[in-house]
């Protein structure tokens, strides 16, 4: 047992979220070593002065943010740093590969788990663009990326802009891509140790990501509109993050669109909790949603994410990032870090997909074939639960009983058909279960597949017997 006491007239907050801060911080130092035993409940209550109640709430929140085991009848203990937390978050590697594919080939299988921008013939118009670029510019092609030129910053103003909101140029960054945009932007903002808040079910790579750079993930609750202000808020006061990410538009994987008030609900708490906001606007700009987005009602609270891996090609990893004014420098030197560099050719060709119109135009193309799809999709699974958008190309779909979503998923696989069970897109450890499963369809070459793998899918849903014979 120690005699470790804790100075509560440091830090802000309610009492017991200042134990708690005070226990995280010894532990961090080392005054509080891996497997000693917390105080008493009563004991501490009395040596500080406050209500066991308030001890209690304060051991529950580190055990919450995963520092200490709690045994009955033997006490409260520091968890050994070599022991994975419930979350996972001091094993990152480990809680990197949860729920990441396989990266073997699946020859002959419909691919249903992937998102990515239907083929519409765009490898033409590639060709053209990438064609002048390799004639035009020999020697940058040759060399590393040393200088960006105006027209990439323009390029992602213009396709960034919706509505009556339109970034700054000089607030622009180019990436590789959506994610490494969002990986920039924690790298940028936070520091290891740091504190990340994710929805239960969201994209969990970048929570992954984030794990590996030894940031920790928080979860906080969601419902059918999206991320709910009212758990936002308790776990900004309890746990200071110092970043939250968010899709306000066609989540994935639920579809969730916030309504007005919550988005200003939801940025108000960040502001009052100084939280950076990361608006993911991948799904969310092939939306018809009016509402605003978040960075158009805080521009100086949110990075607003977007690319063109979803509505134009996925292959050429374009994306970039607004930023709040006055960083974009530093999140542009932390994706250089963090990625080496982007490409000329890349982002050369991203930028005259934008400034041409032919983005614009792909992305018309590409938006007919996704809704032909989802009309498919919509036809035949017609009776069960499930929602869609005719702009976006998954949906997501409840699974009747008796049916998991993994057992789903193997079931599905043995069939000839990928699918994402919900496992794929959790953050962390949770406890929550949706029974659900994300199903891509713009990854097959022809519509004809895309029915293909629904009938299967239909008859595997109304064979719900097959759901305990399917893990073998």
């Amino acid at each position: 047992m120690t005699n470790w006491l804790p100075d509560l007239s440091m830090g802000k907050g309610p009492i017991y979220v200042r134990l708690a801060d005070q226990i995280e911080a010894s532990i961090a130092t080392g005054t509080l070593a891996a497997g000693a035993k917390l105080p008493p409940q009563r004991n501490l209550a009395f040596d500080l002065g406050i209500t066991i109640g308030t001890v209690s709430r304060a051991y529950a929140l580190v055990h919450e943010r995963g520092l200490v085991t709690g045994e009955v009848g033997r006490g409260t203990f520091v968890r050994d740093g070599r022991t994975a937390a419930p979350n996972g978050e001091h094993d990152p590697v480990a809680a990197a590969l949860v729920g990441t594919r396989s990266v073997s080939p699946q020859p002959g299988k419909i691919r249903f788990d992937s998102t990515a921008a239907p083929d519409v013939g765009q490898g033409e118009c590639l060709q053209s663009h990438m064609g002048a670029i390799l004639r035009e510019y020999p020697v940058e092609i040759a060399s590393y990326t040393r200088s960006f030129p105006d027209h990439w910053f323009e390029a992602g103003a213009r396709w960034l802009a919706k509505g009556d909101w339109a970034p700054h140029p000089q607030d622009i960054v180019p990436t590789l891509g959506a994610h490494a945009g969002i990986m920039a932007v924690i790298s940028a903002v936070t520091s290891p140790g740091d504190r990340v808040v994710f929805e239960h079910l969201t994209y969990s790579q970048v929570s992954r990501g984030a794990g590996l750079a030894g940031r920790r993930t928080t979860l906080v609750d969601s419902d059918e509109q999206g991320m709910r202000p009212e758990d936002f808020e308790r776990v900004c006061a309890q746990q200071h993050p110092k970043v939250a990410f968010v899709m306000s538009s066609a989540q994935n994987p639920t579809l969730a669109t916030m309504p007005l008030d919550r988005r200003h609900a939801l940025v108000d708490i960040a502001r009052r909790h100084n939280v950076w906001l990361i608006e993911d606007d991948l799904y969310g700009a092939m939306s018809t949603e009016p509402a605003p987005r978040l960075a158009a009602l805080a521009p100086d609270r949110v990075f607003m994410v977007g690319g063109l891996s979803k509505s134009v090609a996925a292959g050429i990893r374009g994306g970039w990032v607004a930023c709040p004014p006055h960083f974009a420098q530093r999140v542009r030197i932390a994706h250089k870090m963090m990625t080496g560099g982007i490409p000329f050719i890349l982002a050369e060709v991203c930028a005259r997909l934008v400034l041409s119109g032919d983005a614009a135009r792909i992305r018309e193309a590409c938006a007919e074939e996704i809704a032909a799809r989802e009309e498919l999709a919509r036809r035949h699974l017609a009776g069960f639960d499930f929602r869609s958008n005719p702009a976006i190309p998954f949906l997501w779909l409840a699974l009747p009983d008796p049916w998991l979503s993994v057992t789903f998923k193997n079931a599905a696989l043995v069939e000839g058909v990928l699918i994402d069970d919900e496992d794929e897109f959790k953050a962390g450890r949770s406890e929550k279960v949706h029974h659900r499963a994300r199903i891509g369809f713009s990854a097959p070459e022809r519509r004809e597949e895309v029915a293909n793998g629904m009938m299967i899918l239909r008859r595997l849903l109304e064979n719900g017997g097959a759901g305990y014979d399917s893990v073998a």
